[in-house]
């Protein structure tokens, strides 16, 4: 009797303050409220009032609440409804009893439910299943209250993951889809702590939540207000926080909760660390990552192999080799044995740096120590020889690749596909892309990226466009470099306004041109002496914030000059000079070299020729970028035309010239040529380096003289020079082809002897057993 009149008190007196606030301060009611953290209402204010004045009402209702969430017993509802036969109602479902639907009826439900469930909270399963009923009914909202009553109940009785659910309610459905604040939630959360007795790990819960939700400035928050109640997350919850933070790039927002963390006295993992540790090595903030590093070592926590090799690729892609090797060495010392990522991350770094010879080392390295290469380690070593343009010794790799039972992935052979278009096979390139696609590895950008650039190069821009229409249909949205190679293709096809076209739908895509494609373009205006165009397209790469560098400024000048603009022309020059871009022998050098690259061959020419009239004189490296890129091209003539020049002109070739024409003459087949060369270039007083008798021994066994390129190869050794597994391959491969199997294992043994693993060789024995 008592219980009855306690409530139907409460009820007025609530009823009473509630009309009170409402003709004070013109409030109307609404029921139509998911989720709120009153009791028994929710009322949006008519005239704006201050936050104080929220305040206060929480906290005057907060008072009337609590003894709610405290209260562990439910005796009856207006004489009708008692514990028991809420239970049976419950447990039999006969929601339609007059008593249940007479307490939905009253203003107080919200209330009346969050005591029921209190009541019940011995038989948790009870609990969820009128907990979920309830929320089917009629212009019923549970109030935040009872979400967390719920919540604690559930957690206490190691429901774990209905929690999770009910939590992940609470925050997501309040009025209009819109999250209720987390310091509401946690309040709520704490004022019902004594629904069962008090167990803190639905706070770390309820800050998972928000994490799972990608609330993260919230959960960040919460964790401050957790640590005021002295009730903190686990240390795990925090490292999935700090994760998440790295994740989206927010270096502030990571290294502030990480302190909160250490201030806190949460102790970090070793996990703790390695989430830090990759994020600043990718980042590029290596002194940051290094402390920390030493940090985890003061305090007492061994790296793992997590750890290293996240040091050692930031440390390796920043180019710094020997503070690499040296934390390798470290860790093996440290008994952190390397794994096939580690000497991944060390075979590209030295690939990537020129070092082939150490990359082979660390492979060889690696299958010693029983790791067998994945299909990344063969995809590095394959990428990296399709870029120096060396076809074979890709090949090679590719082919061995298979034969392990490794399958090439899309990276893989988007490599191989570039090397073939880089020697001009365009055929078998285009065999490897219907390879691709029957084996089920589909195109990423990169190799659409390829394919529209290697097309373009050879001057199949309707196959190139083609190209670009699958790639749209694939809905595959192209990338600059996609768009660069098409407009490169245009230009050289002289159709600029398609160039134009695509240039104003990089616009569209939100794709911004780079200074290379600006050049390109503008390059192409004042090819046509379009000057007007050319001047309005570098102010509008201007208006965007894209700064002309020496080549853009070389284009236009040499552009003006040589249409008799020599006051436009001056004018570039000295806006050039101005920025500190002074045109030098090096700018036209880098210049030439550049279009010599795009295959703008008598371009490059004009511009040498353009020099004097500069007041430059073209040097030794003016002449070698031109006849190095003039023998790329296959433009021997020409190249030795300029060859001759320079010598008329008292200027000496270096090595890269020699190369060069050597290695043009033997593509061509003019063997005596290229040796004459070679005679000429040790008379000179230049010796052979690599690249040189690469050029030789790989031309001469090409061109059928294996036995004149066998004595050059132990006249390489003689002279110090240590062959490579290119020059390897190219011997092995030809006297394998003449059958002479004595020569094949000799040369097998001599890179065992060098340490460079049998790849090469492994392949060769493989093919003449087969």
């Amino acid at each position: 009797m008592e219980s009855i009149i306690e409530a139907i008190l409460f009820y007025f007196y609530v009823q009473a303050m509630l009309i009170f606030f409402r003709g004070l301060l013109g409030i109307t009611f609404r029921k139509s409220v998911r989720v709120s953290h009153l009791s028994a209402a929710t009322f949006t204010p008519l005239i704006p009032f201050p936050q104080n004045f929220f305040i206060f009402v929480n906290s005057f209702l907060c008072l009337f609440r609590y003894p709610l969430s405290t209260n562990n017993t439910f005796d009856s509802f207006n004489g009708y409804l008692d514990a028991n036969s809420i239970k049976k109602i419950i447990r039999e479902e006969k929601w339609e009893d007059f008593r249940i639907a007479r307490l939905f009826d009253s203003a107080l439900a919200p209330i009346w439910v969050s005591k029921i469930l209190l009541a019940l909270k011995q038989e948790p399963r009870l609990v969820l299943k009128f907990f979920k009923w309830a929320k089917t009914q009629t212009a019923f909202y549970h109030s935040a209250e009872g979400y967390c009553i719920v919540a604690h109940i559930l957690f206490y009785s190691r429901m774990y993951s209905d929690t999770y659910d009910v939590l992940k309610e609470l925050v997501t459905l309040s009025h209009g889809k819109k999250v209720l604040p987390c310091s509401d939630v946690l309040d709520v959360l704490w004022s019902t702590r004594n629904a069962c007795n008090p167990g803190y790990g639905v706070f770390d819960a309820l800050f998972s939540v928000l994490i799972e939700l990608g609330l993260l400035k919230e959960a960040s928050e919460c964790f401050l207000r957790m640590r005021s109640f002295r009730v903190l997350p686990k240390a795990r919850s925090c490292n999935y926080l700090l994760h998440k933070l790295s994740k989206l790039g927010d270096k502030n927002s990571s290294l502030k909760f990480f302190d909160d963390m250490i201030e806190s006295g949460i102790v970090p993992t070793v996990y703790t660390y390695n989430i830090l540790i990759d994020y600043l090595c990718k980042d590029g903030d290596l002194n940051a990552a290094k402390r920390l590093f030493t940090q985890m070592k003061d305090i007492g926590i061994d790296p793992d192999i997590v750890t290293y090799n996240s040091l050692i690729d930031g440390i390796g892609k920043h180019g710094e080799l020997e503070d690499m090797v040296s934390l390798y060495k470290e860790m093996k010392k440290s008994k952190c044995l390397p794994d096939v990522v580690t000497y991944n991350t060390l075979i590209n770094c030295f690939c990537r740096s020129g070092r082939m010879a150490a990359a082979f080392e660390y492979l060889h390295e690696m299958k010693t120590s029983d790791l067998k290469p994945n299909v990344v380690t063969y995809s590095i070593f394959i990428d990296v020889f399709a870029k120096e343009g060396m076809l074979q010794g890709a090949i090679k790799f590719f082919v061995d690749m298979r034969r392990v039972g490794l399958a090439p992935n899309e990276f893989t052979y988007t490599s191989l596909i570039d090397a073939h278009f880089k020697v001009g096979k365009v055929d078998e390139a285009l065999k490897l892309v219907k390879e691709m696609l029957e084996v089920g590895v589909k195109l990423n950008v990169v190799t659409y990226a390829t394919l529209v650039d290697g097309l373009c190069n050879e001057g199949n821009i309707k196959e190139a466009e083609e190209v670009f229409r699958v790639m749209l249909k694939d809905e595959i949205v192209p990338n600059l470099e996609v768009y660069t190679a098409l407009i490169h293709g245009y230009i050289k096809s002289k159709r600029l306004v398609d160039a134009l076209n695509i240039l104003e739908q990089m616009k569209e895509n939100n794709i911004r041109p780079d200074t290379l494609l600006y050049g390109i373009v503008l390059w192409s205006f004042c090819s046509d002496e379009k000057f007007e165009e050319a001047k309005n397209l570098y102010d509008k790469m201007k208006g965007l914030g894209i700064e002309g560098n020496y080549v853009i400024y070389t284009i236009l000048a040499h552009a003006y000059f040589k249409a008799g603009k020599s006051i436009e022309a001056q004018t570039l020059l000295n806006e050039m000079q101005e920025r500190g871009i002074s045109p030098t022998v090096v700018t036209y050098s880098v210049l030439i070299d550049s279009l010599c690259r795009l295959g703008f061959v008598q371009e490059a020419m004009d511009h040498f020729h353009s020099m004097p009239k500069m007041g430059l004189q073209p040097n030794v490296v003016a002449y070698t970028c031109l006849i190095h890129g003039l023998c790329r091209n296959k433009c021997l003539e020409a190249a030795e035309k300029m060859f001759h020049e320079m010598l008329g002109k008292g200027i000496r070739p270096d090595k890269i010239v020699y190369t060069s024409l050597i290695d043009g003459n033997l593509k061509q087949g003019n063997i005596q040529d290229a040796l004459d060369l070679r005679r000429r270039m040790t008379g000179s007083g230049l010796e052979l380096d690599l690249h040189a008798y690469t050029a030789l021994i790989c031309g001469l066994s090409k061109n059928g003289q294996v036995s004149q390129a066998r004595i050059i190869f132990d006249e390489m050794i003689e002279n110090g020079v240590k062959p490579d597994e290119v020059v390897f391959s190219c011997l092995i491969r030809k006297f394998q082809e003449i059958g002479n199997l004595e020569e094949v294992l000799a040369l097998q043994n001599e890179m065992m002897k060098r340490g460079l693993t049998t790849v090469t060789s492994d392949i060769a024995v493989h093919n003449i057993q087969t």
